[in-house]
């Protein structure tokens, strides 16, 4: 089977185009109930087309295989040990976000220019996995980080189309261990993610260490003080704050999401958690016209911001909203019998635009 006409000029010039798009900004953050559990959630981005967002639900046993960089879809075959819900964009196998039934997250980011795979080997296609392709394998495979940890060290990864973008992913366990994985070099490397910030180039390294330019940042207003005769104070509330990157390079949206997951006072119970998730990255929504140089024509879509999830992997929840429609919609996988559903996509939203509720006044 090969890849067809739906793939090759939607994806493939959609990943192409990465790397002159700026708004291709997937920002991940973390946050902790007052239990101690972890809710992970990422925006998606993507200023050039509607990425055509479905959401997948993949019954135990459900079998698929990889694409491959010749276009086919010859490489490893794999079976659900788990199964899981995943938030896919262009084919219904590459899930960019999902949860399997044992509390494993995954996701991958966007990771331009930096990440490199080993180069295609066709005698190991049998063990070979398209990068975009890795989210619905682990998803299917593992309930730990360790095992996540054992079970990318089995295969090859390998790039679809290699002019493309590669990725990077984050994984979390229902336990809240959380890893960010990296490939440099063709050289696989996890790395613990103690903030749980995520967003995408340079290396996860770089932007931990870049944390340290701002160590003067902090939350509240900062307090009066003298300069020679005279006292400066704040203007307003957040003058603590005053220097945070307010840009959409993935340098600065690290930065500023490190910041205010931070300085958020934590939720009492899961739900509260998922809003304020929510509520934190509504300042990385990114308007569809900034991302475009002058001159040229934004595309016909609301926003580049085209999804917002939020995963709960200890109550086993997924939570979405998206440019479409703003109300926040939840697929709880306890209410799912994995050993008897059926395989089933769907598109995020029903209709294209939601209507605008019209209040009533009498």
């Amino acid at each position: 089977m090969t890849l067809g006409k739906t793939f090759l000029p939607l994806l493939t010039a959609a990943l192409l185009s990465l790397q002159v798009l700026p708004s291709e900004a997937c920002t991940g953050i973390t946050l902790k109930t007052a239990a101690g559990n972890s809710i992970v959630a990422r925006t998606i981005e993507w200023g050039g087309s509607n990425l055509n967002s479905r959401y997948v639900v993949v019954p135990r046993g459900h079998a698929q295989t990889s694409y491959l960089p010749d276009g086919k879809k010859e490489g490893m075959t794999f079976l659900a040990r788990y199964g899981y819900v995943g938030l896919a964009v262009e084919q219904d196998e590459f899930v960019a976000e999902g949860l399997n039934e044992a509390g494993l997250s995954a996701g991958l980011f966007y990771f331009p220019g930096y990440g490199q795979y080993a180069p295609y080997d066709p005698a190991q296609k049998s063990k070979s996995i398209a990068d975009l392709q890795l989210v619905s394998w682990i998803l299917g495979e593992c309930e730990t980080v360790d095992e996540v940890k054992k079970a990318v060290n089995r295969v090859r990864v390998v790039a679809i189309d290699p002019r493309a973008s590669t990725v990077h992913w984050r994984f979390t366990d229902a336990g809240g261990r959380q890893v960010v994985l990296e490939i440099i070099g063709g050289k696989v490397q996890f790395y613990d993610s103690p903030l749980g910030v995520l967003t995408n180039s340079p290396d996860f390294a770089w932007q931990m260490t870049h944390l340290n330019n701002y160590v003067n940042l902090a939350p509240g207003t900062s307090p009066a003080h003298k300069l020679g005769n005279i006292t400066l104070s704040s203007f307003g509330a957040g003058s603590g704050m005053l220097g945070l990157p307010g840009d959409i390079t993935p340098p600065s949206r690290f930065v500023r999401a490190a910041f205010y997951q931070t300085s958020a006072p934590v939720q009492q119970n899961p739900e509260q958690t998922v809003r304020q998730c929510f509520q934190i990255l509504n300042n990385f929504d990114i308007p569809i016209g900034i991302e475009f140089s002058e001159g040229e024509t934004p595309t016909d879509i609301p926003s580049a911001t085209q999804w917002t999830s939020a995963t709960d992997p200890t109550n086993r929840r997924i939570y979405y909203r998206t440019m479409y429609n703003s109300l926040i919609r939840c697929i709880d996988l306890k209410s799912i019998n994995f050993g008897k559903v059926k395989y089933q996509v769907k598109p995020l939203d029903k209709v294209d635009r939601q209507p605008i509720e019209q209040i009533s006044i009498k």
